[in-house]
C-alpha cells in the first residue's frame, strides 16, 4: 500500500515545486523521446517472460499531456521530438511498439495527447502486473490520480516525494521489477539524492532494472551523479543522446541521458541500431551526436 504520508522536509518541497517545474511544458520533447522509447523497450523485454513484475515511478507527472494546450505550446517542445518522428515517411522497426504506446494515448480522446510515463507503462502493462507512482506536486498528482482512479489496486499512485516512497516499493512480491528514477533536477540537491536512492535501492532489490533518466547541461552536476552512479552498478549502460550545441550564455539543456542498472541483456544491441536514426531525426544542428557505453563486470 502506498502512503500519502508527507513529511516536513517534503511540505518544504512542495513550496518550492508548487510554482516551479510541470513537466506539461516540456511533453514530447527530444527528451521524452529518449526517455520513452528505451522504456518502451526495457518494458517488452519484460513482457518476454510470463512471471508477473512491478513497475516503479518515482516521479509520475501528470501521466498524459495535451499537446493543444496552452503549456505544451508556450514552447511547442514536441514539434522538434514526437512530431518529427511521426512526420518520418520510413520508421525503423526498433520504434515500432513506442510509437504504438503513442498512438494508443491519443486514440483515446479527440484531442492530441502525449503519454508520460505512467500511460506508457500501463500500455505495456498485463493483468497480473503492478504499477505504483509517485508524484508530489499538487495539480499534478490530482491529474495522475483522476487519470487512473478506475485501475484500482492495479495501479496505485502516492502523494509522496518518490524518493522516499519508492523504498516501500522494495522488493517487490514478484522479485521482477523495474524502477523509472526520472526527477526534474531543479534543485541541485537531486543530483545526490538519486545516487542516494539508487544505492539504497540496489540494497533492498539487487537484481531489479533501474532507469536514471538525466540532462544535459553545461553544469558539473550531471557529469558528477554519472560517474557515481558508475560506482554503483556491476552492469549498466549509459545513453546519451546531445541534439544541438550549447548556446553561447551556457544555459539550456542540450540534450538528456539514460543510465540503467542491470539492463536486459538485448537492450545495448537494440540502442546500437536505432541511436543514429534518432540522432538524424532529432538532431537541430551539426553538433548533434550519441554516446553509447555498455558495462559488465
Amino acid at each position: 500500500m502506498i502512503s500519502n504520508d508527507v513529511s516536513y522536509n517534503t511540505q518544504n518541497l512542495i513550496q518550492q515545486l508548487m510554482l516551479s517545474y510541470r513537466h506539461a511544458f516540456h511533453a514530447g520533447n527530444h527528451a521524452d523521446v529518449l526517455k520513452h522509447w528505451v522504456y518502451s523497450l526495457v518494458l517488452d523485454y519484460f513482457n518476454q517472460k510470463d512471471k508477473a513484475y512491478w513497475v516503479m515511478d518515482t516521479h509520475a507527472g501528470a501521466g498524459v499531456y495535451a499537446l493543444n494546450q496552452a503549456m505544451a505550446n508556450k514552447t511547442a517542445e514536441y514539434q522538434a521530438g514526437i512530431a518529427r518522428l511521426q512526420a518520418q515517411q520510413a520508421i525503423p522497426a526498433i520504434f515500432s511498439d513506442y510509437l504504438q504506446a503513442v498512438d494508443a494515448c491519443q486514440t483515446q480522446a479527440n484531442i492530441p495527447l502525449y503519454p508520460g510515463s505512467p500511460a506508457i507503462a500501463n500500455y505495456f502493462l498485463r493483468d497480473s502486473d503492478k504499477l505504483r507512482l509517485f508524484e508530489l506536486h499538487p495539480a499534478d498528482h490530482a491529474l495522475l490520480a483522476q487519470h487512473f482512479a478506475s485501475r484500482g489496486r492495479h495501479i496505485q499512485v502516492g502523494f509522496k516525494d518518490g524518493f522516499d516512497g519508492i523504498k516501500v516499493c522494495l522488493p517487490p512480491p514478484t522479485k521482477r521489477g523495474l524502477v523509472l528514477i526520472d526527477p526534474p533536477y531543479e534543485l541541485k540537491e537531486d543530483y545526490s539524492r538519486v545516487f542516494d536512492c539508487l544505492k539504497d535501492s540496489i540494497k533492498r532489490f539487487a537484481t531489479g532494472t533501474y532507469l536514471v533518466w538525466y540532462p544535459m547541461l553545461m553544469r558539473t552536476e550531471p557529469d558528477w551523479m554519472i560517474a557515481q552512479l558508475k560506482t554503483l552498478a556491476p552492469s549498466y549502460l549509459h545513453v546519451g543522446l546531445q541534439v544541438k550545441a550549447p548556446h553561447a550564455d551556457g544555459f539550456g539543456m542540450i540534450g538528456s541521458g539514460m543510465f540503467i542498472v542491470n539492463p536486459p541483456w538485448v537492450l545495448a544491441a537494440q540502442l546500437a541500431e536505432g541511436m543514429p536514426w534518432l540522432t538524424q531525426t532529432l538532431g537541430q544542428d551539426a553538433s548533434a551526436t550519441h554516446l553509447l557505453e555498455a558495462v559488465s563486470r
